[in-house]
């Protein structure tokens, strides 16, 4: 390229007004750049250091001399109060139940109320000491002020490296072993060959043969097929030594009645199908022969409301279709819901709606049967509408354990046609069955279409996939389906099309399915698969991070952008969609660079969530981003404009079969899981193991940037854990009271200042506290009577009398009273079985243990606030992980998988032992 390129602009005007770079970059643009911002020749891995706004920095400048900011966006939390019918009617797992509602009642209060459970005969002072979870367990270092992530900055390059020497191990490895595989697969097939006539052996064999997916394989060593398509066939399990069924024991002289109920699990066990070993299975476009179903369930239809429950308009009642009103009951039972309804652009969307259906159904009339036509939002009130699903919900909740239990069962039983279908002549469990209930579409982050209407979906809207020979269900009386397919290459079992998005909505087989399963194990083979090549993308991409080309530079930028963050690759959006971007649809105003080498990332990521981040990056790195902001460029400009999300993944399928932008999230959380792992130590101690194993979790979703908006109860409950924290103090001081009670004279000894009151610990406290621990131990006597008593009536047993509940009561009265005679006289009495100073000290010492280890559990809640733990678990890390952990170091896979993951995972749980590696 001559001089004469290098005094034209870096970008070019197209007529649509979309800034286009130039092809090449000039070496004088290049060189001006390292002025700014000189490259040391290294491109060190990079992880995030900082969330949260940004302060007194220096930002780019617009053309116009105005700094571009990056505030317009504010982060959200996301309330759902209330279930929907989908969620109500699904189980759930527990992990993310909030503290607030597991939390049982402490044994302090046992203490409080005259237990002896604390200070019993035996010292406690001589206990051992519960496992103190470290700062570096947590992912975190003595020294607090060094942001986590600059800390695992060393770690991710160590990680690197080894991912690195070990790709170079692999492909050396599998050339060394190409040579024997080609011999031996000749061999099988002279050996297949024998019983074949010789008149069919005198013909060729083609050097080429066809697929069962219709792709041409070639004839060469297997070096870059993947690991899925390596795995051996399939084998069909049967015990050598024992006949397996009772027939065929029978004729061994074996008795039937001896066949145990462990020989019963094994054959069951012999007899399941275990895809994995299959790898090919599914791998064609044919998905499957023959399918049988029970179609869908509907959601109940809707029920009137009362005249006493209606909307209020300018503060009368007003009636309407039973269309509009069911739309109003949307809006009014989830007034509590206030992230929603004191949004402006949610009332906006409802509103909108509400009135394009009152205009359809003749609008509203009042008591007289008079028109009224509802123009106003701020005239409504629904109120009326709010208390009485309020009421609704109290009574639900009051109906008894017995009667509760009968309407699920009755509910199950409705439903239990319906959950499950005959694929391939297996029973396969279906996953979503149940059609969405009509409602206010919420979405997430600050989705543009939230508060919106949620049509009823009817039959006549679903399409029904089964099988030839089946029976179509039928369809609710009056209706009929849409259609009927019988798509053999599609999984799933019936579809229809939502108003609001226009998407479309599928039923598919449940996450433990076989072809689910299938799904998940292809995607971390996928990954897998990517671990021998990592070390050839990484280096081709750090020297295109140079490229005079301009597209090639811009790659080789948002490769390394997606591999070193975890950045999503991004796609095209319609006008009418949320605006999300991902690395190739990055703006110009969505990265702000801070020299020498710091970028802010701050755009609406996937499902409109606000992603945050300041990181810092190679300087080849960010002087390619100041290139690529260059002038005339500005806002609304796209950074990567010389590349696309289909560009980017057809540049890397060159590298290996089905490879995208998205394995590497997926690579990159397995591979750093894998080696944190590998580097554990045995230890006895179950607790500390787990504490070991979330610590590395913890690690890896911030490594690979795995983000989540804060809880909106979030506040509430570091309040209600320091609350906690606070009533241990309170407990400490209390003891050291009674202490006194039993030795006026360790006052002396001791010094006053040992006998204080805590700092904080205020009298008004004090009593707050007092309060709330007599409540929350009227509350526990009173809900284990009721409990009691519904277990005697179902068993047909007689029910204990209130008489019974007044008696237990009497403990809290004891309470309450001892708390009125310390606060009135100022002392406190010495409480238990033969209390004694040594008990005291060792009681102290306990709670002790306990503010501290609930201390470490504050902080680690609050810095994973914005980390997304399960995602990492459930979507990213390879589930096998988990499983070795578990078989290594003797860990029940229960504390890593709730039920419902321990059901999604059964193939990982099943196909590995302790030995397997990712």
């Amino acid at each position: 390229m001559d001089s004469s390129d290098d005094d034209r602009p870096l970008v070019k005007r197209k007529p649509n007004g979309v800034s286009k770079s130039n092809n090449r970059i000039t070496k004088a643009v290049d060189k001006a750049m390292d002025k700014v911002a000189p490259s040391n020749g290294e491109v060190e891995p990079g992880v995030s250091i900082r969330n949260g706004p940004v302060e007194e920095m220096e930002v780019d400048e617009a053309p116009n001399g105005k700094a571009i900011t990056n505030g317009k966006r504010k982060s959200r939390s996301s309330i759902t109060n209330g279930k929907s019918y989908k969620e109500a009617t699904t189980s759930e797992e527990d992990d993310d139940i909030p503290l607030s509602k597991r939390q049982k009642i402490s044994k302090e209060a046992k203490v409080l109320s005259g237990s002896d459970s604390e200070m019993s005969d035996e010292p406690l002072i001589h206990a051992k000491k519960p496992p103190k979870v470290t700062a570096a367990q947590i992912g975190e270092s003595e020294d607090s002020d060094v942001p986590i992530g600059e800390k695992l900055q060393k770690k991710k390059q160590q990680i690197e490296k080894t991912a690195e020497k070990q790709a170079k191990a692999i492909r050396l490895e599998e050339k060394k072993a190409a040579p024997a595989k080609r011999k031996a697969k000749k061999v099988e097939s002279e050996s297949d060959d024998d019983d074949v006539p010789l008149s069919r052996k005198s013909k060729a064999t083609p050097a080429r043969k066809k697929a069962t997916n219709g792709v041409k394989e070639e004839e060469s060593d297997d070096d870059d097929v993947p690991l899925s398509r390596k795995a051996a066939p399939a084998k069909k399990i049967k015990a050598k030594a024992e006949p397996s069924t009772p027939a065929k024991k029978a004729k061994k002289g074996i008795k039937q009645e001896e066949q145990t109920e462990q020989d019963l699990e094994a054959e069951a066990e012999e007899d399941q199908y275990r895809w994995w070993e299959d790898p090919t299975k599914g791998d064609g476009t044919k998905k499957w022969t023959t399918l049988e179903h029970n179609g869908v369930t509907f959601p109940p239809e809707f029920t009137p409301l009362p005249n006493n429950a209606k909307m209020l308009y300018d503060g009368k009642p007003v009636f309407m279709h039973k269309d509009a009103e069911e739309v109003s009951t949307f809006y009014g039972s989830m007034l509590n819901s206030t992230h929603n309804v004191e949004n402006p652009t949610f009332n906006q969307n409802f509103f909108t709606d509400f009135r394009a259906i009152l205009d359809k159904t003749g609008h509203a009339k009042d008591r007289d049967g008079n028109k009224v036509k509802i123009t106003s939002f701020e005239k409504c009130d629904f109120r009326p509408i709010f208390e009485h699903y309020e009421a609704e919900r109290a009574a639900k909740k009051a109906i008894p354990a017995a009667e509760k239990k009968a309407i699920k069962a009755a509910k199950d039983a409705a439903e239990a046609p319906y959950m499950y279908c005959t694929w391939d002549g297996r029973k396969q469990k279906v996953g979503n069955f149940r059609v969405e209930p009509p409602g206010l579409f919420r979405g997430r982050g600050e989705h543009p279409k939230t508060g919106k209407v949620k049509q009823r979906v009817l039959p006549e809207q679903i399409t029904i996939n089964i099988g030839k020979e089946a029976n179509v269900p039928p369809p609710p009386p009056g209706h009929k389906w849409k259609e009927i397919k019988h798509d053999q290459e599609g999984t799933w079992l019936a579809m229809w099309q939502e108003n609001i998005n226009n998407a479309y909505k599928y039923v598919m087989l449940a996450a433990n399915s076989d072809i689910k399963g299938q799904s998940d194990y292809n995607k971390f083979e996928k990954a897998r698969e990517l671990k021998k090549h990592i070390d050839r993308i990484r280096k081709d991409y750090r020297r295109d991070l140079k490229s005079e080309v301009m597209a090639d530079r811009q790659r080789a930028t948002a490769i390394y952008l997606i591999d070193q963050f975890a950045l999503r690759a991004g796609n095209e959006k319609d006008k009418d969609e949320a605006d999300t971007v991902g690395c190739c649809s990055l703006k110009y105003e969505h990265v702000t660079l801070k020299p020498p080498n710091k970028v802010i990332f701050d755009f609406l990521g996937k499902d409109s969530i606000r992603f945050y981040d300041e990181v810092e990056v190679d300087p080849q790195v960010f002087k390619n981003l100041k290139i690529f902001k260059k002038a005339p460029k500005t806002e609304g400009d796209e950074i990567f404009d010389r590349l696309t999300t289909s560009r980017l993944n057809n540049h890397l399928t060159s590298y290996m079969k089905g490879l995208t932008a998205k394995v590497f999230r997926t690579y990159n959380a397995s591979w750093t899981m894998s080696r944190l792992l590998k580097e554990m130590k045995p230890n006895p101690n179950i607790n500390e193991k787990v504490a070991e194993y979330n610590a590395a979790n913890r690690q890896v979703a911030i490594l690979c940037n795995h983000k989540r908006t804060v809880a909106a109860s979030h506040g509430a409950q570091i309040e209600k854990m320091q609350r906690q924290i606070d009533g241990h103090r309170y407990n400490q001081w209390r003891c050291k009271q009674q202490m006194l009670n039993l030795d006026p004279k360790l006052k002396k000894k001791k010094g006053a200042e040992y006998f204080e009151l805590p700092e904080g610990i205020t009298q008004e406290w004090i009593r707050e506290y007092q309060a709330s621990e007599i409540e929350t131990l009227k509350v526990k006597i009173t809900k284990k009577f009721e409990k009691e008593n519904e277990i005697r009536k179902a068993n047909g047993e007689k029910e204990m009398k209130a008489k019974e509940l007044e008696e237990r009561l009497e403990t809290v009265d004891e309470l309450e009273k001892k708390f009125k005679k310390e606060n009135k006289t100022g002392k406190i009495e010495a409480e238990g079985k033969g209390p004694s100073i040594e008990k005291l000290e060792a009681a102290i010492v306990k709670l002790q243990q306990r503010i501290e280890n609930d201390k470490i559990k504050v902080e680690d809640k609050d810095n994973n606030k914005e980390v997304a733990l399960g995602t990492s678990k459930i979507n990213y890390i390879d589930p096998r992980l988990t499983v070795v952990f578990s078989k290594k170091f003797n860990v029940p896979i229960e504390r890593f998988f709730s039920k419902t993951l321990r059901e999604k995972f059964d193939w990982a749980m099943k196909s590995v032992d302790e030995d397997w590696e990712f």
